[in-house]
């Protein structure tokens, strides 16, 4: 497949500033999720947060974070897509009854797979190497989805959040590359974009 420029909608519209504040929360992460810090750090911290699940809409309703801060269901479904999930069972009067273990969604294997296929962010025009790259899924687990190779893809924190925060399309073509279907207000075509920036010989 022959590389089309990517339209001046596509290309990152964030100021100098934003970059630079984007760019330390990423340092942040990927700090945090390193295995070499000193031994009194280096755990992801823990924010918890209670969403209702709407069983007649099936899906996740606003979240509310434990200093009583609201979030979108967008949020919190971005929030939950590479995050350490404590399962909780809450009774009517919302008192917890049980809480399981954490665990990882994309991690080990799965993440390492991720790697190998998307080598980076698969954002079409995205450089960001793998270690900035959260794993997202594409049909969410929230919804009933499966945790795998075909349903998850890398993407940076940036366009994790412009995906969630947009009607951003991805699938994943006959050749296993993930493609990104823009909004219709961006591209009225719709045309499939794939990110070839990793893929250079």
């Amino acid at each position: 497949m022959a590389e089309t420029p990517l339209p001046q909608a596509f290309r990152d519209p964030r100021s100098p500033q934003q970059r630079r504040h984007d760019a330390l929360l990423e340092v942040v992460e990927l700090a945090l999720a390193a295995e070499q810090l000193p031994e009194n750090g280096g755990a992801r911290p823990q924010t918890v947060i209670t969403a209702s699940y709407d069983p007649v809409e099936q899906e996740v309703r606003a979240g509310l974070l434990d200093t009583g801060e609201q979030l979108t269901p967008e949020a919190v479904r971005r929030l939950a897509c590479d995050a350490g999930i404590i399962p909780a069972i809450l009774d009517a009067h919302s008192i917890p009854l049980d809480v399981g273990r954490e665990r990882r969604l994309i991690s080990g294997a799965l993440r390492r797979a991720l790697v190998l296929r998307d080598k980076g962010c698969a954002f079409p025009g995205c450089e960001r190497p793998p270690r900035w790259c959260h794993g997202h899924h594409i049909n969410h687990w929230i919804d009933g989805s499966k945790t795998s190779l075909g349903n998850s893809v890398l993407i940076c924190g940036f366009h994790h959040r412009l995906i969630h925060e947009a009607d951003w399309q991805i699938t994943i073509a006959a050749d296993s590359i993930p493609e990104f279907i823009p909004p219709v207000w961006l591209d009225p075509s719709q045309h499939p974009q794939r990110n070839l920036y990793h893929r250079r010989p």
